[in-house]
Formats: structure tokens, C-alpha cells, sequence
């Protein structure tokens, strides 16, 4: 398996700056993912993305196809042509299988509860 690409450093200052925009996108959807930012500021973008990528149970992609944005995750971020040589195969194949899981949950329907109306 082959690692991240070289790539010149104004593509990852690109990424970087891109993931810290999730997080006002978010925020004009309702959500506030106040860690995700933490952790972007902390390790840079490129580096959040790798760990995160990995990490189970986040809501964000959840809400985001909830509201029909899935092109705004960090996950279709990360499988942007341009960005791609920043991660290894592996590391973009989970994305891909992020992106796909979730819409394949979605695409099941949940069965949510009606309010009835009293009378």
C-alpha cells in the first residue's frame, strides 16, 4: 500500500483552511461542531481528517445528510481530486465507505414518531 502523495504545501493550507469552513457550513444548518474545530485547529486539517476519518460515531455526516449536504462532510472533502494526494489508499477508501454506509442507512428510512393530535 502506497502513503500520501507529494504534495506542494499550498494544497494542504487549501485543505486545512476548507476544514476549518465546516465548521461555519455547519453552522448554518443548526449544528455547531465546536470539536471538530478544536481538533482542526489543534493538529491542522490534513492531520484531523486522517484520525478522524477513522473514528466512529460522529453526528456530522449524520445531520449533513439529513439536511441533503453530504458534499459539505470532511469525508467528500477528503475525496476532492485536488486533495486526494494528501491520503493513503486506505484512508480514502473509508471515506468512501463512510459516505456510502451512511447514505445507505438513510436511503432505508427510519420509521419516526407522528405527533397525533388530541382532541
Amino acid at each position: 500500500m502506497r502513503g500520501p502523495r507529494s504534495v506542494s504545501p499550498a494544497v494542504e493550507a487549501r485543505f486545512h483552511k476548507e476544514m476549518m469552513g465546516l465548521y461555519d457550513r455547519f453552522a448554518e444548518l443548526g449544528f455547531r461542531p465546536v470539536l471538530l474545530r478544536r481538533f482542526v485547529l489543534l493538529n491542522g486539517g490534513v492531520a484531523a481528517a486522517k484520525d478522524l476519518v477513522f473514528k466512529p460515531g460522529t453526528t456530522g455526516l449524520e445531520r449533513l445528510l439529513d439536511a441533503g449536504k453530504a458534499e459539505l462532510s470532511m469525508e467528500a472533502l477528503m475525496l476532492r481530486p485536488d486533495y486526494q494526494p494528501l491520503f493513503t489508499e486506505l484512508e480514502l477508501k473509508e471515506a468512501t465507505q463512510r459516505l456510502a454506509s451512511a447514505a445507505r442507512s438513510r436511503s432505508r428510512g427510519r420509521l419516526q414518531a407522528q405527533p397525533t393530535e388530541r382532541k
